[in-house]
């Protein structure tokens, strides 16, 4: 018997190692051009080949700015969807746990004993006895030797959907740095915004002032006044407006956060030291999209799914599995360890498929059909990523101009409503032209805000769709 346990175990040893029948993997070409789009959006900012890919960047060091980095972190420790993410790793890692040890023997150690009476008519001796068994043992259950690789394919299937999970916390870390980045920015445009508005109702309410004082005196009419007047009512509508967005924006960084971020931490203005990169350089392709990790997550879905495809295969063959126990049996308690009382059992079973009126055909369809599934999933994630960066790359070419030009415009209109001031109060032009040239500087301080907060929010989008660091 003893021979005979070595036997199996060697030989189950060695059919665990057993090739499945899984087709081979072969990772699908990605359906996107060789390189980025050209023109003159990307001013040959997609054409650079990259030095170090952001990717091998950690969040701490692209992000700059110290407030900005604590934020950062404290949403790493208290943000619940990547909690959720944490724990699907955990609960995935479980699962393949369980799918893998069912390569190997269970082996459960049992006692039992029984007490049961015999009456007299059922006796032997036509008398009425009571028996006595008791055993005492080890034994192999309903092991499965692997000899088409069923087993292995579900082992391999859930050790790829483990791994992707892994790759799934990594996409949502990523999403979620870029996203508390972004409304960090959103909350310190709309504080600036605020700032601006104030400013412009203080100015405004000294101009009222000097319109009215003109008004008394009978140089400027009262049409005059009413115009000074809504541009006061036009800053306090705007001061109570973006009061709310601020509010509003701290509540959205609280949530993302997970927790109340410190007052200290919150930002004033918008800061110009967000990060370190000055300039964008992606390299090619290949290289930046099949390092993101979600692109890595359907991949590890495709891979799983071609596994099992090898399980649907083997379920065509015959099935061997094995029970087998050792132990001792006595009818007393003291006989349990004498000689003679050694027992043993083995009882190998094998299952061949013939009739199932098509159903394990089906199944083998269903496992290729989610494999074509999973690779037109794999290419779209390729394609939506290469459309992510190329928008991040044609923001990227443009913004540095768009900058400029609207700095230009906005000292120019600032020339203009000083200028335009002055004519009003000696009396050369009507506070009409004076109300104009201020909406237009307004307009042009909050387009600038805007314009920044653009700029900004491009450098997290970069790091987001680039595959930025842990």
């Amino acid at each position: 018997m003893i021979r005979t346990t070595v036997i199996v175990a060697v030989l189950a040893g060695a059919l665990a190692g057993c090739a499945t029948m899984a087709p081979k993997y072969t990772r699908p070409e990605p359906p996107v051009p060789a390189a980025w789009p050209s023109g003159p959006a990307y001013k040959d900012v997609a054409g650079k080949p990259a030095d170090m890919a952001v990717a091998d960047i950690p969040w701490a060091e692209f992000f700059l700015d110290p407030q900005l980095r604590k934020v950062v972190a404290l949403s790493l420790d208290n943000n619940r969807d990547l909690r959720v993410a944490a724990l699907n790793i955990e609960r995935s890692r479980a699962q393949y746990q369980i799918q893998r040890s069912d390569l190997f023997p269970k082996v459960d150690a049992s006692a039992a004993g029984s007490v049961q009476r015999v009456p007299a008519d059922l006796s032997g001796s036509g008398q009425a006895m009571i028996r006595h068994q008791y055993n005492v043992g080890l034994g192999v259950s309903s092991y499965e030797l692997d000899l088409f690789g069923r087993v292995r394919s579900l082992k391999d299937q859930a050790l790829e959907q483990y791994l992707a999970t892994e790759q799934a916390r990594r996409s949502v870390q990523i999403s979620l740095v870029a996203e508390v980045a972004g409304n960090w920015l959103a909350l310190a445009a709309d504080r600036e915004r605020l700032q601006l508005a104030k400013e412009t109702l203080v100015s405004q309410q000294a101009s009222y002032q000097l319109v009215k004082s003109r008004v008394e005196a009978g140089v400027s009419s009262a049409l005059d006044l009413h115009q000074a007047q809504t541009s006061v009512d036009t800053a306090r509508v705007d001061i109570a407006r973006y009061t709310t967005f601020v509010a509003q924006d701290e509540n959205a960084l609280n949530l993302v956060v997970g927790s109340p971020v410190p007052a200290e931490l919150l930002p004033a203005a918008l800061s110009e030291t967000l990060t370190a990169l000055k300039d964008v350089a992606p390299g090619l392709p290949s290289d930046v999209l099949l390092r993101r990790p979600d692109i890595l997550q359907a991949e590890g879905f495709l891979k799983g799914a071609n596994a099992n495809i090898g399980a649907a295969r083997a379920a065509f063959f015959p099935r061997i599995t094995l029970t087998s126990s050792v132990g001792v049996g006595s009818d007393g308690l003291s006989g349990l360890f004498k000689g003679g009382a050694f027992a043993w059992s083995f009882a190998p079973q094998i299952t061949l498929p013939i009739f199932d009126a098509g159903s394990r055909q089906a199944n083998l369809k269903v496992a290729e059909v989610d494999r074509d599934i999973a690779v037109a999933q794999y290419e779209k994630s390729i394609q939506t990523a290469f459309r992510e960066v190329a928008d991040a790359l044609a923001q990227r070419g443009t913004i540095d101009d768009q900058l400029a030009a609207q700095q230009s415009l906005t000292d120019a209109t600032g020339e203009s409503y000083n200028l335009s001031q002055a004519r009003y109060e000696k009396g050369v032009d009507s506070y009409l032209n004076v109300l104009d040239s201020q909406r237009s500087l307004y307009g042009a301080q909050q387009n600038m805000i805007s314009v920044r907060l653009a700029r900004l929010n491009n450098l997290a989008t970069l790091y987001k769709v680039l595959g930025g660091g842990s």
